[in-house]
């Protein structure tokens, strides 16, 4: 038997290889956590197993799937994933009750960072925000006067998307020189890479004595003083910099909220990115808007899923 036998809600996060999910009150506490691995092909039976982990310390009333890609909740429909191909079903939303029983909202994950960060983390005292997640994609959310804003296709705050360097690489959504294409995860490696062959200079730099490395390691390498990674950060900072300065002369917004894995990189990627949100900004508006880091880690997309399919606040114009 569950040991809470109120209604309560679960909140599920689907990453790359792995599933997190938590289970919260009415009134937000955090019951219980799970993970699990999953196969593409298992996806639907693996979310069951897990709700059903988290059914066991109370009863579930409805769940929220957050999703690393266009999510359009009116219609119950994942538009396109590039990460999760895969998960882009029709039959998705369907599916998962029919095993579960439960009722699902579905939700992109940056919505649900956004939101968990807005009600419990670092935008819980304003009224507006822009949150932006940079990790192995870039996705953005809008929170304007406390209800999320989708837009008309439920698909507002892809800040990835923006245009950054218009002869830059192709971008897995078709355009080139997206954000993505240079301060992702994948994309800091590869243009690391590419430095690291083209540029004797570079070659001291110990990443280029690594086989293979990962965004964290170059994180890692530019924190024990290593000046090429040291470099690549800044530039990355620059470019998402530009990104922001948009987001602030666009919206004038309250706050904006950098979370995600490269926040890891702490002021050695803020600094520069601030830098250039500042010189790109009109001075106005910059001044009247607070760029922060975000609080809840790794736990806030399936948080924030939990307390979207708790409050139902989702408004698209």
């Amino acid at each position: 038997m569950p040991e809470n036998s109120q209604p309560n809600f679960a909140g599920i996060e689907v990453a790359l290889k792995t599933l997190r999910g938590v289970l919260i009150s009415k009134d937000g506490r955090t019951l219980s956590r799970a993970e699990s691995t999953y196969e593409p092909d298992d996806l639907i039976k693996t979310i069951s197993e897990l709700t059903g982990e988290l059914q066991k310390s109370g009863e579930i009333e409805s769940v929220g799937l957050a999703i690393p890609g266009l999510v359009n909740r009116k219609t119950h429909r994942v538009l396109a994933s590039t990460n999760l191909p895969f998960i882009a079903s029709e039959h998705l939303h369907s599916d998962l009750m029919k095993a579960t029983g439960l009722r699902f909202e579905l939700e992109n994950d940056a919505n649900a960072a956004a939101y968990a960060e807005y009600k419990a983390g670092a935008g819980r005292d304003a009224h507006d925000i822009f949150y932006i997640s940079i990790g192995d994609a870039i996705g953005g959310a809008i929170i304007l006067n406390g209800k999320l804003w989708t837009g008309a296709s439920g698909c507002a705050g892809e800040i990835g998307h923006i245009t950054i360097d218009t002869e830059g690489a192709e971008c897995g959504c078709g355009n080139t020189g997206c954000l993505e294409t240079i301060a992702s995860g994948p994309n800091i490696v590869r243009r690391a890479r590419e430095r690291l062959n083209r540029d004797n200079t570079s070659s001291l730099s110990r990443l280029a004595m690594q086989d293979s490395f990962t965004a964290a390691d170059l994180a890692l390498e530019a924190n024990n003083g290593d000046d090429f990674s040291v470099m690549m950060l800044e530039r990355t900072g620059g470019s998402i910099g530009i990104a922001v300065a948009s987001m602030i002369n666009l919206l004038s917004i309250e706050r904006i909220i950098i979370g995600g894995a490269i926040v890891e990189a702490g002021d050695l990627l803020l600094k520069p990115m601030i830098n250039e949100a500042r010189k790109r900004s009109l001075p106005q508006c910059f001044d009247a808007t607070q760029v922060v880091v975000a609080e809840l880690g790794v736990e806030g997309v399936a948080l924030g899923a939990a307390l979207l399919a708790r409050d139902a606040l989702i408004v698209s114009t």
